[in-house]
C-alpha cells in the first residue's frame, strides 16, 4: 500500500520530464523560443537537462518498487 503514493510520483515525474524532451525538441527544431526574456542556447540547454533529471527521478522511483 505504501508504493501506491511512490507509483504515481514516478509516472507523474517521467510523463513531465518526457513531455519536457519532445516540447523543448519540437521547440529547438522549429525555430521557436523555447523560454521568453531568454537567450535560446541557455533555454534550450537548461530545458533539456531538466527534462532528462525528471525522466531519470521518475525512473528511478519506479524501479525502486
Amino acid at each position: 500500500m505504501e508504493s501506491g503514493p511512490e507509483a504515481f510520483a514516478g509516472v507523474a515525474f517521467a510523463l513531465f520530464g518526457a513531455g519536457l524532451l519532445v516540447w523543448t525538441g519540437v521547440c529547438a527544431r522549429s525555430g521557436a523560443p523555447v523560454a521568453d526574456g531568454v537567450s535560446r542556447p541557455v533555454a534550450t540547454v537548461t530545458a533539456l537537462l531538466s527534462g532528462v533529471v525528471f525522466l531519470a527521478t521518475g525512473g528511478w522511483l519506479l524501479a525502486a518498487l
